[in-house]
């Protein structure tokens, strides 16, 4: 994506463009899997923690990307690619983390199955499966 594409999405999410905000927005389309805040702040070291810690609640609120629980305590994130709008996040998929490398993937087509449970209502669900990615099989051979 060019420049004048981070734009039109910071637009389109009615936000404010800034260059943390492009800055942050590269980073998750140029990656394939998901990106934790230390991640980020490696990646982007002009910045303070707390502009990144608020562009992220900010593409959170306003559904560029979604947070994806960790084992590790901490959440990592991945980009809901026109999913997701201010008013409601979906992304109802199943997460990928490798076991070796550590890294999170979506696999926005594999939709976690509806589940039924008779007096409570769903809001969100998430659904981690540890294994060995592509990457790290192919390298082990």
């Amino acid at each position: 994506m060019r420049y004048s594409d981070y734009k039109k999405v910071l637009k389109k999410h009615h936000l404010r463009i800034t260059d943390s905000r492009i800055d942050v927005l590269e980073r998750f389309y140029n990656t394939i899997h998901a990106l934790s805040f230390k991640d980020l702040e490696d990646q982007l070291e002009g910045y303070d923690r707390v502009t990144l810690y608020r562009t992220l609640n900010s593409f959170i609120d306003q559904g560029i990307i979604h947070r994806i629980p960790n084992d590790t305590g901490s959440a990592c994130y991945g980009i809901c690619f026109e999913t997701c709008t201010p008013e409601q996040h979906y992304h109802n998929h199943i997460h990928f983390k490798c076991i070796k490398c550590g890294y999170i993937d979506c696999l926005p087509d594999t939709h976690i199955p509806l589940i039924d449970l008779p007096g409570y209502e769903i809001i969100d669900s998430n659904l981690i499966i540890n294994g060995i990615c592509k990457d790290c099989k192919k390298n082990a051979n």
